[in-house]
């Protein structure tokens, strides 16, 4: 088994000077000196990223990767029952890669084999040392794992994943891997067999319209993340990247720029500059959770999760901070306008926030966690009744030990917690281990308002008391109702679907993009919809049963954004370039008027803020079609330039053919460098035959010069032989020959002799006729 890895401290850190290298920036720092547009936006700055849980349909399912670019995980992996304990660092995923993964080499898929058997070996051991048995004569499985398995396990997939673990059977809650992290999901023969032959769902027929109630979102807007500049409330950064801001910067009178002016590392550190690095982040993350109210109430959402990673490791055992002083003021603003406008907002921490864990250090974590939820919470400073609803949901989590065991742990926990953090937990059913009939008595038992999760209860239930489907989970309505009245809060539920193509229980958890339905809840409900495509699945919700602000909001326009100044920041950019024009020419090009900053980002006065399903490209500016190049292929720049270079030689090769022959060089110049041969030929036998036509006008003008060719002509038809006599078939004349050589005198044809008195038949007149040059040469002499 290999060594447990341990994470180097801080100081270890400073004393060998080894501090990790920053990460390359995604894209050049932005012209505006600003210090916040540097340290905040992730489009400048390469350090600022995504928490992964708000990109998520919940916090324990998967990343929408068309969403959110530039998505990040955890490098531990999720196989620990808390991320907390060890310190993981968010690392940005790799590029994905085109073809087949390689395989692993033959070492590492033994080395997978081996540590796989062991852990199945062990597993079977603890079973068999400790049997239990649940409702309906399932086995439940025990899913304490110990760290160092945990971390072999994790190496072992990462190094060979084709052969790290062996596929698991359908109940199993051991699995380390999310089923929803990979799209193409393998079903096991027997869990396809045994999807196949359950009993058809049993779901209500009732419809809560028309609907009074509040739908909801969870942490990420999908529209106003694409937005220029961005907004979201969970920027987070890497633990590398704190501790390198506690350096200064190599220049600290200039604001950070992401290439030219670092933290200098051989500079003392300063653990208060790492802070204030950190509180940048936070209020940033705080500040837009205004904007993205202000948006949800323009378009009808009241309701909204806040995220959870809205401040970074602000619950870390070692990095953790409070959030009074530095955030009291901005939580205060934010929450003056919920009230104002009459949202509710909750939270949901993340599945390692466990109460019933056996292990004191994961107890420690979530106690850590859910107070720094409330502290959240409470510095909104929200009027009582909302105060009463910005509830923490929470899930019961692993089984330890048994449900019976790990129930008893959560009890004894549970009475342990400060007040804030009582008044406001909640449970809710998963899809994993734990029904609605598992965690409605202790609910009852403890006075926790008990959330109804539909999704999750139509894979996980009962199945000897109740059925599939939506239909028999109304009879517990009134309990479940009774648990919220108890505590004065106002009651919630969640629902969300299955993709359609899931079959077995592993592939239903994967949350559909959108939903098409509501369910049998009461017409009042607020009911968070947690699916991957966050705002718009609400919109799809409106649209379909025309519930109130379906008609606020229209489709996008592809690849375009009217609510953001984006061209006007071009455009003024473009002329700063040309100041040197004249003061008239500016005035006559008129300003593009700018949006004000709190229209931003809103959609426009048309509110086009809808993309349909599947078309999240629709959000960002059309990428540019490069055409993949072969090897050897030429560029297009290569291939004008030999073009270029061909036009020029051939037509340095006609000039020359042009002097050869006699052609002058306007001639030459009037030649079309394209044209053929042939068609330059007969473009001088053209010429040649209109000099010809010009010649016989100037002769015929002429009265005092007698014709030369005249006598010439005369005697030629005398002596002239005799040509062929014609055919019996009409034939048409023949033309002359088109020569290059250009004749010594123009042609000019006979005149009719003033003795004939009629002209001479068509025979007789073709023997007078001769085109024999030696001929006629000899008429002259």
């Amino acid at each position: 088994m290999p060594p447990k890895r341990k994470r180097s401290s801080v100081d270890t850190a400073q004393s060998r000077g080894e501090m990790p290298p920053p990460s390359p920036p995604k894209r050049r720092a932005s012209t505006r000196n600003s210090a916040s547009a540097a340290t905040v936006n992730p489009d400048v700055s390469g350090e600022v990223i995504d928490a992964p849980n708000a990109a998520r349909a919940s916090p324990s399912k998967e990343i929408n990767e068309e969403i959110v670019p530039s998505l990040v995980k955890q490098e531990n992996g999720t196989t620990g029952e808390s991320p907390l304990s060890d310190a993981p660092d968010v690392i940005e995923a790799p590029p994905k890669k085109r073809g087949r993964p390689k395989k692993a080499s033959v070492e590492e898929q033994v080395k997978g084999i081996e540590n796989a058997i062991d852990t199945v070996v062990q597993e079977a051991a603890d079973d068999a040392a400790q049997p239990k048995k649940g409702k309906g004569g399932k086995k439940l499985v025990k899913q304490e794992v110990k760290q160092e398995d945990t971390e072999a396990q994790a190496t072992t997939s990462t190094a060979a994943p084709a052969t790290a673990a062996p596929k698991k059977k359908k109940g199993s809650n051991d699995e380390p891997a999310d089923p929803e992290a990979d799209e193409d999901e393998e079903a096991d023969e027997e869990e396809v067999k045994e999807a196949l032959s359950r009993p058809p769902p049993v779901n209500s027929d009732y419809l809560p319209l028309p609907w009074k109630g509040r739908l909801g979102y969870a942490c990420l807007n999908t529209y106003l993340r694409m937005s220029n500049p961005p907004v979201f409330s969970s920027r987070t950064c890497r633990i590398q990247s704190i501790l390198e801001h506690r350096h200064p910067l190599q220049d600290p009178t200039q604001p950070e720029h992401p290439t030219k002016n670092r933290p200098d590392r051989n500079k003392p550190a300063d653990v208060e500059l790492g802070k204030r690095y950190v509180e940048a982040l936070c209020l940033a993350n705080v500040k837009d959770i205004i904007k993205m109210v202000r948006w949800n109430d323009r378009y009808g959402i009241k309701f909204f999760r806040l995220s959870s990673e809205m401040f970074p490791f602000a619950s870390h055992p070692e990095y953790g901070y409070k959030l009074a002083p530095f955030a009291s003021e901005a939580l205060a603003e934010a929450g003056k306008v919920i009230a104002e406008l009459g949202h509710r907002v909750t939270t949901h921490p993340g599945q390692f926030t466990q109460l019933g864990s056996p292990r004191s250090s994961v107890i420690d974590n979530a106690v850590r966690d859910l107070e720094y939820h409330d502290e959240l919470l409470s510095l909104l400073k929200l009027p009582e009744q909302q105060d009463k609803d910005a509830v923490m949901i929470l899930h019961m989590g692993g089984v330890f030990e048994g449900k019976a065991e790990t129930l008893q742990r959560f009890r004894e926990n549970y009475a342990k917690m400060p007040q804030g953090v009582k008044d406001r937990l909640v449970l809710e059913n998963d899809d994993v281990s734990w029904t609605v009939h598992d965690l409605l008595p202790i609910c009852e038992e403890l006075n926790i308002p008990f959330v109804l999760d539909y999704h999750h209860h139509n894979i996980m239930f009962d199945s000897s008391q109740i059925r599939e489907g939506t239909a028999d989970i109304v009879e517990l309505y009134p309990r479940i109702k009774a648990t919220w009245d108890r505590k004065g809060i106002t009651q919630k539920m969640h629902y969300s679907e299955p993709t359609p193509a899931a079959i077995t229980g592993r592939q239903r958890r994967k949350h559909n993009p959108r939903v098409a339905t509501l369910p049998p809840c009461a017409v009042d409900m607020d009911l968070m919809i947690e699916a991957k495509d966050k705002e718009q699945a609400v919109f799809e919700l409106m649209r379909i049963f025309k519930l109130p602000g379906y008609d606020t909001f229209n489709d996008v326009i592809p690849y375009t954004r009217n609510d953001d100044n984006k061209a006007a920041d071009a455009a003024a950019k473009k002329k700063a370039r040309t100041k040197k024009k004249a003061a008239d020419e500016e005035e006559e090009q008129p300003a593009q008027q700018l949006i004000p900053d709190d229209e931003v980002g809103m959609g426009g006065p048309e509110g086009r803020v809808y993309w349909p399903p599947g078309m999240e490209e629709w959000l960002r500016p059309k990428k540019k079609e490069v055409k993949k190049k072969e090897p050897g292929e030429k560029t297009a720049a290569q291939i004008k330039k030999e073009k270029t270079q061909a036009e020029k030689l051939y037509a340095a090769r006609e000039a020359e053919k042009a002097g050869a022959n006699g052609v002058s060089t306007a001639e030459g110049a009037d030649s079309d460098v394209d044209a053929t041969p042939a068609t330059k030929k007969a473009k001088a036998a053209m010429k040649k035959k209109e000099q010809a036509k010009a010649a016989k006008t100037a002769t015929a003008t002429t009265e005092s010069a007698p014709p030369k060719s005249s006598a010439k002509k005369t005697k030629v038809k005398k002596e002239a032989p005799m040509p062929s006599p014609p055919s019996e078939e009409s034939e048409e004349p023949e033309e002359p020959e088109l020569d290059d050589e250009d004749d010594e005198e123009p042609v000019v044809p006979a005149k009719r002799s003033a003795a004939g008195g009629r002209r001479a038949g068509g025979r007789k007149a073709k023997q007078a006729v001769s085109y024999n040059e030696d001929d006629a040469e000899m008429d002259e002499e």
